[in-house]
């Protein structure tokens, strides 16, 4: 690997990560475009995920911290009779929420009778196909939800405006999650991870502003609650990485580079990502994703048709839709 692909990859990795236009989609349209497996070096995988976990952690730091803190001291009431629902602090709510918020990825756990696999494998079956039809599919549903958001958050807005004249665009909606808030989130969560081209920062955020939550601490949520799904991810791979038939693949300095350029963009991409939201500017992700998505529609429907891929010309086979093997 050269320092340009790692610097590239770290590129790709720090923005899509984060901002609402699905990093498994972009991945998966690179990989066709390149005809390539996407195979490649898991190790390096595992360290730009890390790099983007880095970027959170730096971002959110002060909320991550206190809400480390608030954890301990929950518990410590929990365990001598203190902890009451209704006298919950910003903190505490959001703590709990988010463990709930969690709850659903077991979901993807659930084995399908007769079929020895799991939920999670469909999301290798679409990774898969050598079509892009799924991705191309589902990256129209992220602009649809990201659309539906934007009404969402308007009519919130609104509503916000008659009660609180002169209040600023932050302080619409509600800035507590629910129980029922947080179970949504978490179930479109795993549709965002079965799904490449769903992007789980926009899908999730768009549930936060269908649910009539604040825009921002939405977001916040958003990107709070995928911390430990970006460790799972790493952690995976990386199991991955250990069974490999080569064993690690370890090529220093371009892993470091990588992970430290997915790192800076991750953390410019999460500051992007706010500004256009407070700004109301998101509409530019709505018209991206539904613009490569019905491109890549038409590009998926001429390969099925002509029988190879569009860029490399390589046959595309009589199975679209290939099993996991394992």
């Amino acid at each position: 690997m050269t320092i340009l692909d790692a610097v590239i990859q770290g590129i790709v990795q720090g923005l899509t990560e984060f901002l609402p236009v699905s990093s498994s989609g972009h991945l998966a349209i690179t990989q066709h475009i390149l005809g390539v497996s996407g195979e490649g070096n898991l190790f390096f995988n595992v360290m730009l995920h890390i790099g983007t976990l880095v970027a959170v952690v730096a971002f959110y730091h002060k909320l991550i911290w206190s809400l480390i803190k608030e954890f301990f001291r929950m518990i410590g009431d929990i365990f001598t009779g203190k902890f009451r629902w209704k006298d919950m602090s910003y903190e505490r709510n959001l703590i709990i929420m988010l463990i709930i918020g969690l709850i659903p990825l077991f979901l993807l756990f659930i084995p399908i009778p007769g079929t020895g696999l799991k939920v999670k494998d469909f999301a290798d079956i679409f990774a898969a196909s050598p079509i892009l039809l799924v991705t191309a599919i589902s990256l129209c549903v992220t602009s649809a939800m990201l659309f539906i958001g934007i009404i969402c958050n308007k009519r919130t807005s609104e509503r916000s405006f008659k009660h609180l004249k002169g209040s600023s665009a932050d302080s619409k909606g509600r800035e507590t999650y629910t129980v029922f808030d947080a179970v949504c989130v978490g179930l479109m969560q795993c549709v965002a991870a079965l799904f490449p081209g769903v992007s789980r920062s926009g899908s999730t955020l768009a549930v936060g502003e269908m649910r009539g939550i604040n825009k921002q601490k939405a977001l916040d949520y958003t990107f709070v609650l995928g911390t430990p799904a970006i460790i799972a991810a790493a952690a995976l791979e990386g199991v991955d990485a250990l069974q490999a038939p080569g064993g690690l693949q370890l090529e220093p300095v371009p892993t470091l580079i990588g992970m430290a350029v997915s790192a800076v963009v991750g953390y410019l991409a999460i500051w992007v990502f706010k500004w256009f939201l407070k700004t109301d500017k998101m509409m530019i992700f709505v018209i991206y994703t539904a613009v490569v998505g019905v491109a890549l529609i038409v590009v998926s429907l001429v390969e099925i048709v002509t029988g190879a891929n569009l860029f490399t010309g390589a046959p595309l086979g009589s199975n679209l839709f290939p099993m996991p093997v394992g």
